[in-house]
């Protein structure tokens, strides 16, 4: 029986993952048994345990098959040192549990074309993936910190630095599973990087090229991360697959979020290279609307699809929960991020309650 860590979190966190549950709750009737055992991250783990990632919820998301989780960070805990403010947990699971894939799907539902910044003609059919290399680059790269500059202009003055650094393995495995889910798609994929200023994305592009030699069926491009940024808004649509590093992934999977309307639909998955995943929605605490029932509960809910078909092997689960999600949508219910004239408003329970009905009646 497969074992779930839930990590509900921070802020709207307990909320969302409270309504994700209950999605898998209705999924037993479909054969499905699983084992739930939660544990405290994030602010919520320090005011007990005086750290974001204690090692008793660590040891519980190295034994579990998959981790479910709800959102960290809290105002409160900002003039903490940086070990232990509450992001620091999501860093700590994806180096500890080795995940180094996140996969970041950006789909506009048609019924939500009038929630995206953009015109409805530009941001139709949007259906990307985005697959960004989680532990290395500048996040986790080292030499890094603060010191006295040796040299330039302002020697002798205080400077901070970080360092960009991929290995080659780093980076070959990172492609193998753009290309991999680039076959499963339009059989495009894009490289993003800074190839005409850095020294790691010209490695970066010269490796993705020979992996792309095992992948004849898939077309392979590349493209620097400014422009991708103006072609993601200028023309959404044209992009399949985009794999970039971590810290061009960040930004350009935030972009593409929100051109779907709302963060609040955004889904996540972050991988290892033996199956196991932390799934999270993509938005994040959002302690300014926690406790009111209003914050978007689809994202955890595609996020527990997600977990399904990538690290519990049961795809047609994954299928059903992600056309209950189209089915809500298309009945006009909207919490307040989506919400539109001529839609219905509901709250996170309600949008809950709806989702189970219609896995119910499938």
């Amino acid at each position: 029986m497969k074992k779930i860590a839930i990590l509900a979190g921070d802020g709207i966190g307990p909320e969302v993952i409270e309504q994700a549950m209950r999605v898998l709750n209705a999924l037993r009737r479909f054969d499905f048994e699983y084992n739930a055992e939660e544990a405290l991250v994030g602010g919520a783990a320090y005011a007990v345990h005086g750290h974001p990632l204690p090692e008793v919820t660590l040891a519980l998301a190295r034994e579990a098959d998959a981790i479910l989780l709800g959102a960290v960070g809290e105002w409160k805990y900002d003039g903490l040192e940086r070990a232990l403010r509450p992001e620091q947990a999501i860093l700590g699971l994806r180096q500890e549990l080795g995940l180094f894939a996140n996969l970041r799907p950006a789909v506009l539902y048609p019924e939500l074309a009038a929630a995206s910044p953009l015109k409805p003609e530009v941001v139709a059919g949007m259906d990307l993936l985005i697959v960004r290399e989680l532990t290395g680059d500048v996040y986790f790269g080292k030499p890094r910190g603060m010191r006295v500059a040796p040299d330039g202009t302002f020697a002798g003055q205080r400077e901070g630095y970080d360092t960009m650094r991929y290995a080659e393995g780093e980076i070959r495995r990172i492609a193998h599973i753009a290309f991999q889910a680039a076959r499963g798609r339009q059989r495009k994929l894009c490289n993003v990087d800074k190839a005409n200023v850095l020294e790691t994305c010209q490695f970066w592009r010269e490796v993705m090229n020979d992996v792309a030699r095992d992948y004849p069926d898939v077309e392979l491009s590349h493209m620097y991360v400014d422009n991708a940024a103006m072609q993601l808004v200028r023309a959404p649509a044209s992009f399949d697959v985009v794999v970039t590093g971590n810290l061009f992934g960040d930004i350009l999977s935030d972009e593409a979020a929100v051109l779907t309307g709302s963060i609040g639909m955004l889904a996540s998955a972050s991988l290892n290279g033996t199956g196991g995943g932390l799934f999270e929605p993509g938005h994040g605490s959002a302690p300014d609307i926690a406790g009111k029932n209003i914050a978007n509960p689809l994202a955890a809910i595609l996020s527990v699809a997600m977990m399904l078909r990538h690290s519990l092997e049961r795809s047609d689960l994954a299928s059903l929960v992600e056309a209950a999600v189209c089915r809500v949508l298309k009945d006009g219910l909207r919490t307040a991020d989506i919400h539109a004239p001529g839609t219905q408003l509901v709250g996170t329970v309600e949008m809950g309650d709806a989702v189970v009905a219609a896995l119910v009646a499938a």
